[in-house]
């Protein structure tokens, strides 16, 4: 801490204690007042400017400095002031009072308790800057909070000074003419208890109730105009109309229909969107026939002299497109028309905030949710369009094994197909610009990745920038650009995987003026909700994580909010939310990784458990990779989790239990695991947590007491080293 903060907190130290400890408190009641009243008037009447002064300085010093006695001094100034100057008087006083107080503890406190605390405070941030004066004036109205421990806890946020003071004044000066008006009856109260009486808290409670209402006002002003200018159907035929069944349409749809609203699921090409048809299954499906591919390879590992597997790619291919056809049904329109959802296949186009057309009709409805998903990003490169490529969406079409091919991109999508693709056979070379692959975790864990890429034969080009695509003769080159050099790269066939753009066009958000945000996708706030307060979005036409549970997650919270947000509205929480890149070794994490908390400033400790030391993953020949947690100093509260590993994915979510529900290390060490299983690692990287903060001074302080119950005292450890105390 400065040296400027320790002198400050230094002199009100000093003079908070000099009040307790020369028992001025004495000279703040009621009994003292009472004794004193006649003197105290005889003393106003006389120099009527310097005892509103003095009288101004005493109650911004109290309230300045948290002391007690605010509410007896307001009513004083009743008795001693009337209830106009009273009223004035302690108005300014209690705010610039108050006002010091916020100002010392945003000095002293605000950026230790911000940086210590910044994973939690986040959301309180986000909020106070939003609604930091509708709070505080609900706060100021309400006397059952404690003011002077709102003046503390509002200098720990990002409020404005001069908000905090302007709202202040307003918010409190209801209950300061009650007060002082109180205080002009001064001589008929016998104690504090007569002013603070069930009656007059009711009162502030109910008077508390009144922002409450203004702030729904507002939010039906605002809704009224949005809305002004669209005319509102006489009646609607839906309660809800959703654009796009991928994970987002359907969960939304699926809700809807379990409450028995009348809901529409309009979706343009295939049901299930790009997760069931281009997406997560078949990537999934591809992985599992490559992986046994190299694992066949690996016989010797296991015991066996061979293993041969003849395999042809378009079988494998076709083996892809069965499972995607398995898998359909679950989200077929056989299955929501027996759930109560009316399912058309068509464009879905917004005309109007209630109406919605498709194949020539048009649906009235209440709400609608847009869940139009998103499609892979083909960056503008020189001679792309010419030359030809494949995306994540259009590979499932292959039949041929590419002989070589160039994957762009280092992302998990890029990952995830570079290493199936090697596996098959094909010569692979993956071109990423950045330093790394995988950029979104921390850097132990993409050389990992990296050097198993490496040893798979894997041609892995990072800080490599695309730049041109060239036919030369009869030969397909990547121009790439590295480290001021010119790189060329023959391939047959280039797969484009650098990330997905959200679907924003073609369905009427540019005519209803539904904004985006800077990465292009559609603008909602916390509950889902567009600018209009009946169009709500979900899913990766939102983001800003772009994964099926997370658009699944906020299709929740959109159609509960659209349904019954009359009532109560949720708002989204993002607080703990798990991926996973299903290489080999997978990559999965939780909450933030240790490049995340630096660039956060959050403080942490990092404990980690390697695998290559667990009994069932040596058992299986599979003892690679990390257990690595991000736990707040000193505490076992988890921060978050990167495990590289095989079954990543699933390990994971012992972790997400944990940090949803607030589950630490201990816990987790007290947890009995089956042996032996890979799920120990989550156990045993706990332990280490243990270890790592076990209460030496005291375990020496045992080693006494053990070899004194044995019989004799002992100087030295169980290593043979002296014990110090």
């Amino acid at each position: 801490m400065k040296k400027s903060k320790m002198l400050l907190l230094g002199v009100i130290a000093l003079l908070v204690s000099s009040f307790f400890l020369f028992d001025l408190t004495q000279y703040l009641t009621l009994e003292f007042f009472s004794s004193q009243r006649a003197a105290i008037e005889d003393f106003h009447r006389q120099n009527p400017t310097q005892t509103a002064l003095v009288y101004f300085a005493v109650y911004v010093a109290v309230t300045g400095l948290s002391l007690p006695g605010a509410a007896l001094m307001t009513l004083v100034g009743g008795a001693v002031f009337g209830l106009l100057w009273g009223t004035i008087i302690v108005s300014f006083a209690s705010t610039i009072g108050a006002t010091l107080a916020f100002l010392v503890s945003r000095f002293i406190l605000r950026d230790w308790v911000q940086e210590r605390f910044s994973d939690k405070l986040s959301a309180i941030n986000k909020g106070v800057e939003r609604d930091g004066s509708f709070y505080l004036f609900t706060l100021r109205l309400v006397p059952v909070f404690p003011f002077f421990a709102i003046n503390l806890a509002m200098g720990l946020t990002p409020l404005r000074t001069l908000t905090f003071y302007l709202v202040s004044q307003i918010g409190m000066l209801p209950g300061t003419v009650v007060y002082v008006n109180a205080g002009t009856q001064l001589a008929k109260v016998e104690s504090l208890g007569g002013i603070l009486s069930p009656t007059l808290i009711a009162a502030f409670s109910i008077l508390g109730l009144f922002p409450l209402i203004a702030k729904k006002l507002v939010d039906y002003a605002r809704a009224r105009r949005a809305l002004r200018g669209w005319p509102r159907p006489r009646r609607f035929d839906r309660d809800v109309v959703v654009i796009g069944a991928g994970s987002g349409g359907l969960v939304s749809a699926y809700i809807a229909a379990a409450v028995r609203a009348k809901v529409t699921l309009i979706e343009k090409h295939l049901m299930g969107g790009d997760c069931l048809n281009t997406g997560c299954v078949p990537s999934k499906a591809l992985i599992r026939s490559a992986r046994f591919l190299a694992q066949s390879r690996r016989a010797p590992e296991f015991g066996m002299r061979t293993a041969n597997v003849d395999f042809e790619f378009a079988q494998v291919m076709e083996r892809v497109h069965r499972v995607i056809k398995t898998v359909e049904p679950h989200d077929s329109v056989e299955r929501y028309t027996k759930l109560g959802v009316e399912c058309l296949q068509g464009e879905g186009r917004i005309r109007s905030p209630y109406t919605v057309e498709v194949n020539g009709r048009t649906l009235t409805t209440r709400n609608i949710v847009i869940a139009a998903g998103a499609r892979p990003f083909v960056p503008p490169i020189k001679g792309i369009e010419d030359i030809g490529y494949l995306t994540s969406e259009t590979l499932w079409n292959l039949r041929t094994l590419p002989k070589r091919l160039v994957v762009l991109g280092g992302g998990p999508i890029g990952c995830e197909l570079t290493q199936c693709f090697a596996r098959f056979g094909s010569q692979v070379a993956q071109v990423e610009q950045l330093p790394r692959l995988l950029p979104r975790e921390d850097p132990e864990f993409s050389e990992m990745l990296m050097q198993r890429f490496r040893e798979e034969g894997i041609d892995v080009r990072v800080n490599h920038s695309a730049r041109e695509f060239l036919r030369v003769g009869d030969q397909k080159v990547l121009v790439c650009e590295s480290d001021g050099k010119e790189v060329r790269i023959p391939f047959d066939t280039v797969l484009v995987a650098v990330g997905r753009t959200a679907n924003v066009e073609g369905y009427g958000l540019e005519e209803l003026g539904i904004g985006l945000t800077a990465r292009r996708t559609v603008e909602v706030d916390d509950f889902m909700r567009t600018v209009y307060p009946n169009i709500y979005a979900c899913g990766d036409v939102t983001g800003p994580f772009q994964f099926t549970h997370v658009a699944a997650h906020q299709a929740w919270y959109a159609a509960v909010n659209a349904l019954f947000g009359i009532f109560r509205k949720f708002r989204a929480d993002y607080s703990v939310i798990p991926w996973a890149t299903f290489t080999d070794p997978e990559v999965a994490r939780v909450g933030l990784s240790e490049q995340e908390a630096r660039d956060m400033n959050v403080a942490y400790e990092v404990t980690t458990f390697g695998i290559d030391d667990l009994d069932r993953a040596i058992a299986d020949e599979e003892a690679h990779g990390l257990v690595k947690v991000l736990t707040v100093p000193r505490k076992d509260r988890i921060l978050g989790v990167t495990i590289a590993g095989e079954h990543a994915g699933d390990l994971i979510a012992e972790f997400v239990l944990a940090m949803r529900q607030g589950i630490g290390l201990n816990k987790l060490l007290g947890t009995i695991h089956v042996y032996p299983t890979l799920a120990e690692a989550n156990k045993y990287v706990a332990g280490e947590w243990k270890r790592a903060h076990a209460p030496e001074r005291v375990l020496r302080w045992l080693q006494r007491f053990h070899a004194w119950r044995r019989g004799g005292a002992s100087d030295s450890g169980s290593n043979g080293e002296p014990v110090k105390g």
